[in-house]
């Protein structure tokens, strides 16, 4: 416990530590964090295996899981904010449509990437790994997304559309990879599960929304008995501690899986809550400051997981270039298309791909179920070696992106998000 404590608080000194190097240099503070990991991780400080300083194996870092979990709830408890219904009727159909179609033009896009390699070198890659990893591009990392925004105090139409948009890409990558992983199995076993494919990820969606509806409710009357600031912050903060450990549960019923979605559930928990709470807004604020040092652990944590170890693997090498390439053009160009489609500003349609771009523990979790696949390592690998470029790049491409787009002051110094003023160009 003891070694456990310092560990933490090490991660975390090295963290804000290197975000001022980062800050020197114009980088986001998010990639400062991930680097900090990755420094304290097992393949260098943690290789020399001192204790308190850095984690020496995965299994360390990958023991500390719950306080990924915890700031992921917290994460999705903000993007849920974000979904106001002044902002809903402003651009929600939009960005259902946008959400939708840069998913699937992505898994298109890295499907037909994949399964002609196959076609080309079956020994490289199988069929039911090529249609597995198309679904796995289409998920996108809403953390990293919402931490250059804090940190920027990114504010336009371009920023409340991306983080509309991320937040619904977690239930449309969810289906997409059911019925891909679905197909997978069945082209290994012979046998299509209906309720595999269609039932069981409608059934997690339902209940997710459902859960956190109902949590964002009772959270709204719980607040009502209490006056002080202090006490309905920490009422918040119990609130998503406890759909975090809820949504973490799983059970099966006549053969049927049922199971939450963590990000879906704080999610629809923190959108039900800023609709009817009326000081949602400034409790938003407090609760955002509070959890501050959990979003920089849980970056520094994200890094130290990063497994350099596939590096020295040319296959997986081969094949994650391949994918990076095909992901990263289904993304721009399926926000491109479908930005048109639905008449967004030449600023969104430009840049909107470019933000969607970074990739975490979504991909990582569905990596996992995958790896039951007869070629389920070499999808985890690939996964995980996206994870790496990803992360590392993808929060400097986000900022530069914003930037361009207008949507952060160049000298940093932007006024405080506000984001229910303003309307989608």
């Amino acid at each position: 416990m003891a070694t456990t404590l310092i560990s933490l608080a090490v991660a975390l000194v090295a963290g804000l530590l290197m975000s001022r190097l980062a800050k020197k240099i114009n980088l986001p503070a998010v990639t400062a964090y991930l680097v900090a990991g990755l420094l304290l991780g097992p393949f260098f400080i943690g290789k020399f295996a001192i204790t308190g300083i850095g984690f020496a194996t995965l299994e360390e870092v990958a023991g500390l899981k719950i306080v990924s979990q915890v700031a992921l709830g917290f994460i999705a408890f903000a993007i849920g904010n974000e979904f106001r219904l002044s902002s809903l009727k402003l651009m929600g159909k939009r960005a259902v449509i946008v959400g939708i179609l840069q998913a699937v033009i992505t898994t298109v896009i890295v499907d037909c990437a994949l399964i002609t390699l196959h076609l080309i070198r079956p020994d490289i890659i199988s069929l039911p790994a090529a249609i597995t990893l198309g679904a796995i591009a289409a998920a996108t990392a809403p953390a990293a997304t919402l931490m250059v925004v804090k940190q920027y105090k990114a504010e336009g139409p371009l920023t409340r559309l991306l983080l509309m948009v991320v937040a619904l890409d977690d239930a449309v990558g969810l289906m997409l990879f059911s019925v891909s992983y679905g197909i997978a199995d069945a082209l290994e076993v012979g046998k299509v599960s209906i309720i595999g494919v269609v039932v069981e990820p409608v059934i997690e969606i339902v209940l997710s929304l459902v859960l956190g509806a109902i949590a964002g409710m009772i959270l709204n009357q719980l607040e009502r008995f209490f006056h002080s600031n202090s006490k309905r912050i920490s009422l918040s903060i119990a609130f998503v501690l406890l759909t975090v450990g809820i949504s973490l549960l799983k059970f099966e019923i006549c053969g049927v899986k049922f199971g939450f979605s963590l990000l879906l559930v704080c999610m629809m928990m923190g959108t039900v809550f800023c609709n009817i709470c009326y000081t949602s807004v400034e409790l938003m604020d407090r609760v955002d400051g509070w959890t501050a040092p959990v979003n920089v652990l849980f970056f520094v944590l994200s890094g130290a997981e990063l497994d350099l170890s596939i590096l020295g693997n040319v296959l997986v090498l081969l094949v994650g270039v391949i994918y990076i390439i095909f992901r990263s053009l289904g993304k721009i160009s399926g926000a491109y298309i479908s930005c048109k489609m639905t008449q967004c500003s030449e600023h969104i349609t430009n840049y909107l791909g470019i933000t969607l771009l970074p990739q975490a523990g979504v991909a990582l979790g569905m990596a996992i179920t995958a790896s039951n696949l007869g070629d389920g390592a070499i999808i985890r690998n690939v996964v995980l070696f996206s994870v790496l470029v990803y992360e590392l790049v993808g929060p400097t491409l986000t900022k530069m992106s914003l930037m361009k787009a207008g949507e952060i002051n160049p000298e940093g110094r932007a006024s405080r998000r506000k984001p229910n003023k303003g309307m989608i160009e």
